[in-house]
């Protein structure tokens, strides 16, 4: 059964001018943890904002268990939780204030449903009278995740819920999530960090509001379609530079102390002609090897396909 089903969504801005999302088009099974990747600018918000009805499309239809986000509007804000990508809680009021209200306005209680956030509401509980505005950010993010299930939705919506977290409270997110899924709710995260698609069951690499791969993580990277090798040197601003005049040089991007090169035929030993031009321009300390793709390099190598 599929919980999210879009259908060439289109939305387009500034009277037609700019065109948001074009003809995206993807299904999320009932229980599935959904990630849409992409960078800032890439449609992402406003696909999750036309999912939960704040946003009409301006063609092609959505649906969320079986309900029509434009014609059954208000059943599907009974039965969605959503955290967008700003803090939008109250900010004056206490962590507790803010569950109470939220568990109100769906006629429900923080007791009824305490089962489901409560691994989230214990790391809470200590500042349950501290303003959320006064919160860090790993704890209002904690926070909003609560108020977005205290009615027990059937979808989850997190709109880049890790953005501006530090790197500890993104990974306990994560784990939060993976035991949400235990519960059965489905769930459609969208974010920026290419690093995060691999903890996603399956994930749509999004750019320029159009869905460019939909696949499980492991199988985008077997897609991946040239062998790819990761060089670095003394003069690592320099061999960029070089790299890219060499002819035989198909891509090559700067990823960390590494640049990742792939060559316009996959010849065997490819990588040992390169050795020798590099070693005749003068680089030193020179090491090549041949990796396996991340889901970065994936994205930007269909990047530039549709280019």
């Amino acid at each position: 059964m599929k919980d999210v089903i879009l259908n060439n969504i289109s939305k387009t801005y500034n009277k037609g001018a700019i065109r948001a999302v074009s003809d995206v088009s993807f299904e999320v099974g009932q229980g599935e943890l959904f990630g849409l990747i992409g960078p800032d600018g890439a449609g992402k918000t406003s696909i999750f904002r036309i999912l939960t009805t704040l946003l009409l499309p301006d063609g092609g239809t959505a649906s969320i268990n079986g309900f029509d986000v434009v014609k059954d509007y208000k059943t599907i804000r009974k039965n969605i939780g959503y955290m967008p990508g700003r803090f939008s809680l109250y900010q004056d009021l206490s962590v507790e204030e803010n569950l109470n209200f939220f568990a109100t306005v769906f006629n429900t209680s923080i007791k009824e449903n305490y089962d489901l956030i409560k691994d989230i509401y214990v790391q809470l509980a200590p500042f349950k009278d501290r303003r959320a505005g006064k919160l860090s950010g790993g704890m209002k993010q904690k926070l909003a995740l609560c108020c977005a299930l205290i009615h027990r939705p059937t979808v989850l919506f997190l709109d880049e819920p890790t953005t501006g977290v530090d790197v500890v409270s993104r990974r306990e997110f994560w784990e939060m999530l993976k035991r949400l899924l235990q519960q059965g709710i489905t769930i459609l995260v969208s974010t920026p960090y290419m690093d995060e698609a691999t903890l996603c069951e399956r994930i749509a690499l999004i750019q320029n509001g159009e869905i460019m791969s939909i696949d499980t993580p492991k199988e985008i990277i077997k897609q991946f379609p040239d062998r790819l090798f990761a060089i670095k040197s003394d003069h690592m601003g320099r061999l960029l530079h070089d790299l890219r005049k060499i002819q035989t040089v198909k891509s090559c991007h700067a990823f960390g102390e590494f640049h990742h090169v792939t060559f316009s035929n996959n010849e065997i030993n490819q990588e040992h002609n390169v050795l020798r031009v590099l070693e005749a321009q003068r680089h030193g300390n020179i090491e090549i090897k041949q990796i396996i793709p991340t889901i970065e390099d994936c994205f930007i190598q269909l990047t530039a396909k549709i280019k």
